[in-house]
């Protein structure tokens, strides 16, 4: 996302988008409606819990292992091979996000870093930096022309700002900028769509839209699936005014699909069937 001559809150200005408003209302009765189930002011944390589960499971089928629930559940080796080493990072990175909340908006790029050091769980030397001039990228199902690193730098910085400056931007449109702008560079040398669902869902609990983290988005991410996922990316990509606001729809109803998931594990429990 380019801030060249943008306006002070370019963020905000993404709010104004042709059918972005609706979108942000759409989800935020969405998220109520879980919120507001009475299962939640009792067991609130059995729901979190699931629901990071299913957000790891999704994030993980859209980096390539599409692993039923129950197997995601039941695993405890998580090394076997790359399918299991994917989920394994989903995991592990849906664990660490609500540990830095407190960071994010100090330090964005120090939590992005921490991230990918937890999700490539090894002691490369790319691990935990965006990576240098030359260095390949193992993102194998996005095919988007990739930045040099250079540009990376620069628009990571950028992005580091908005965060860090804040913004009057509905909690929908930062994640979705989050998300597609860490997507669309590609920063890391590996488990780059990881880290931006995981980004995405720290931004979605740090803003308060989100608190006890019970709305997954990676959920729908993978109900919508992967080629209407990877289409709308290249809306943010485009940069038009249509492409961002068809991202920040898509990511919206991603959370809305969450946000109805939870739902079903509330109803669930409530019949003591979960």
């Amino acid at each position: 996302m380019s801030t060249t001559g943008a306006p002070a809150d370019p963020l905000a200005a993404l709010g104004s988008l042709p059918g972005v408003a609706e979108s942000v209302e759409t989800v935020r009765k969405a998220v109520d409606r879980v919120y507001g189930h009475r299962i939640m002011r009792r067991r609130s944390t059995a729901v979190t819990s699931e629901a990071a589960l299913r957000g790891a499971r999704g994030s993980a089928a859209l980096s390539g292992a599409d692993w039923a629930l129950e197997e995601v559940r039941r695993r405890s080796d998580f090394g076997a091979d790359d399918e299991a080493r994917v989920v394994g990072a989903a995991l592990r990175l849906t664990a660490e996000a609500g540990q830095l909340l407190s960071i994010w908006r100090q330090s964005p790029l120090r939590v992005l870093a921490r991230l990918h050091l937890v999700a490539a769980a090894s002691k490369g030397d790319e691990v935990g930096r965006p990576r240098q001039a030359g260095e390949p990228v193992d993102e194998p199902l996005i095919e988007l022309a990739l930045p040099g690193a250079d540009e990376v730098a620069g628009r990571l910085e950028g992005l580091s700002g908005l965060i860090v400056a804040g913004s009057s931007a509905p909690a929908l449109v930062t994640a979705a900028v989050v998300h597609g702008e860490l997507l669309a560079l590609r920063p890391f040398a590996s488990h780059n769509g990881l880290v931006a669902r995981a980004a995405e869902r720290i931004v979605l609990i740090g803003s308060g839209l989100d608190p006890k983290s019970v709305c997954p988005a990676e959920v729908g991410h993978a109900e919508l699936g992967r080629a209407a996922y990877l289409a709308a990316l290249d809306g943010y990509v485009s940069g038009t005014p249509e492409g961002m606001a068809a991202w920040i729809a898509h990511c919206g109803r991603a959370v809305e699909l969450g946000a109805r998931e939870s739902t079903a594990v509330c109803e669930a429990l409530q019949r003591g069937a979960a």
